[in-house]
């Protein structure tokens, strides 16, 4: 018997992004009911699915343990607790199917039995009675030796129950799984939702929310007291407790930088050096925040660094490289200034003037260039030099969110170092289907942009139009001016285009 699954869990068992899937419903070649799909149906739109070589997902789960560095204990088994509690929800499952078999079982038994006794009382039905004791025993056979294969997808959710639990998180309709010992608001954040927090530690209960339907246990420490009202009406922190049972929450979310409030944090440099053995004109500063402190930002915000204490005439405000799922540690791609008092702070970097362990101020998030709110439209991204920064953090997030059907990089370098995370960009092509990478050079950041806008046209236009994408351009003014000017003559949409100059 088919199963009903949600776009979340079918997308991760085939091992595609839901965006793939979202573009096979527009196309009518998956049936969906209610936002949902059933087995038959996956099974037809994907027939190579192979239960024991599910390749696609195992690419996918490698790429996100890499891009947003989950270490290994947190995509183990859950407590044993609630494992223990999952399977006993499915014993309970399997229980009521045998009790339902046994039911069935005994109404063909009594059907058999019923068939030869009108047999016996009445001579004249016997013929009758003979054919339909004989089409009874054909079913029965027919069931019982069916060689039908199983349903193979049913059977991958099944085992995913027992390991990751679904939620859907309301008003917005979003849904994400969680995994191992992750907690609500982790697994929450590691899928891109901007779910409403502060500490993350049980301190502070700004991640309160209300559990709708299903089961969650307390799997952290917490000190914030919930009142008797609240607990009465379901609500939980999602820092401190993990699903038991697929969930539906009631929780804020942000649906751009507006609700983002602005925050100053003193926080600790981890380290600052070449972001690789080749790229020694660009550092990679990263700084990590108080575990009882931690940043929340949108992907492709900044903030302010300054020195803590009397070190604010040295401050510079740059992009978040990282991905918003670890708000603890964040990393930004610091260029070697061109002219001396370009970048005061980017030269105290250079010069070694921030060593591993000192304090810095951080306050912000800033700026809008974030992913369009509730678009499923692909994406391309033109980078310029150091403007990959904030696309990093975009694809980590993109990726994380995984409703885009499919992801585009024209990264453009002027510098000799200018494609300095060319092997990220390279594994992310060979490992997803849906991402593809374009390394381009240019002499100059106003020739670049323009060459790059062209680029762009030529790979839009030949499998589609620029108005049914989202196009992100970041870099110097000169490639950015340059780039959004050809874009926009090619008919680009302008509420489509969005902008960032380093």
């Amino acid at each position: 018997m088919s199963q009903r699954l949600t776009l979340s869990r079918a997308a991760h068992i085939v091992g595609v992004s839901r965006g793939a899937l979202q573009r096979k419903m527009r196309e009518g070649e998956l049936p969906s009911h209610d936002g949902m799909v059933s087995t038959v149906d996956l099974l037809r739109a994907y027939p190579d699915f192979d239960l024991e070589d599910s390749g696609a997902f195992e690419r996918v789960v490698r790429v996100k343990e890499e891009a947003f560095g989950r270490r290994v204990m947190e995509r183990v088994l859950p407590s044993s607790q609630i494992l223990a509690q999952r399977l006993f929800a499915q014993s309970q499952e399997l229980g009521e199917l045998r009790h339902h078999l046994q039911g069935y079982h005994q109404l063909v038994l009594a059907l058999r039995e019923r068939i030869a006794q009108i047999s016996a009382e009445r001579p004249a039905l016997q013929v009758e009675m003979a054919a339909l004791g004989e089409a009874l025993e054909r079913g029965l056979a027919a069931v019982l030796g069916s060689s039908e294969p199983s349903d193979n997808i049913a059977v991958m959710d099944d085992m995913l129950k027992v390991i990751t639990a679904h939620v859907t998180v309301r008003p917005s309709g979003r849904e994400f799984l969680v995994e191992g010992h992750d907690t609500l608001l982790r697994a929450g954040l590691s899928s891109g939702l901007a779910l409403n927090y502060g500490c993350g530690n049980g301190n502070c209960g700004l991640c309160k929310a209300r559990v709708v339907t299903g089961e969650v246990r307390r799997v952290q420490h917490c000190d914030y007291v919930l009142s008797e009202a609240e607990r009465l009406q379901g609500y939980v922190l999602l820092c401190a407790h993990s699903p038991v049972t697929d969930v539906v929450l009631e929780a804020l979310e942000a649906q751009g930088p507006e609700d983002i409030p602005e925050q100053r944090i003193v926080a600790r440099v981890k380290s600052v050096a070449p972001i690789n053995a080749a790229a020694t004109d660009t550092l990679l500063l990263h700084v990590q925040t108080p575990r009882s402190n931690r940043l929340r930002f949108l992907a492709g915000q900044s903030l302010t660094l300054a020195l803590a204490g009397d070190g604010r005439d040295c401050q510079a405000i740059y992009t978040v490289a990282s991905c918003p799922c670890d708000d603890r540690n964040l990393h930004f791609h610091v260029a070697r200034p061109d002219h001396p008092g370009e970048d005061v702070f980017a030269e105290m970097l250079f010069a070694g003037g921030l060593k591993s362990g000192q304090e810095i101020m951080l306050w912000g998030p800033w700026g809008d260039f974030t992913l369009a709110a509730g678009s499923s439209r692909p994406i391309v991204f033109a980078a310029c030099d150091t403007g990959f920064s904030p696309v990093n953090s975009l694809i980590e997030h993109a990726l994380a969110v995984d409703a885009v059907e499919s992801l585009s990089l024209y990264w453009l370098a002027t510098r000799s170092d200018g494609h300095y995370r060319a092997n990220q960009c390279r594994a992310w092509a060979e490992a997803l289907d849906h991402f593809h990478y374009f390394p381009l050079t240019a002499p100059d950041a106003a020739t670049g942009g323009l060459s790059t806008a062209r680029a762009i046209c030529a790979g839009v236009l030949a499998s589609g139009k620029l108005g049914e994408h989202d196009v992100y351009l970041s870099g110097p003014e000169a490639f950015v001016a340059a780039a959004a000017a050809e874009l926009a003559a090619a008919g680009m949409p302008e509420a489509q285009l969005f902008l960032k100059v380093i």
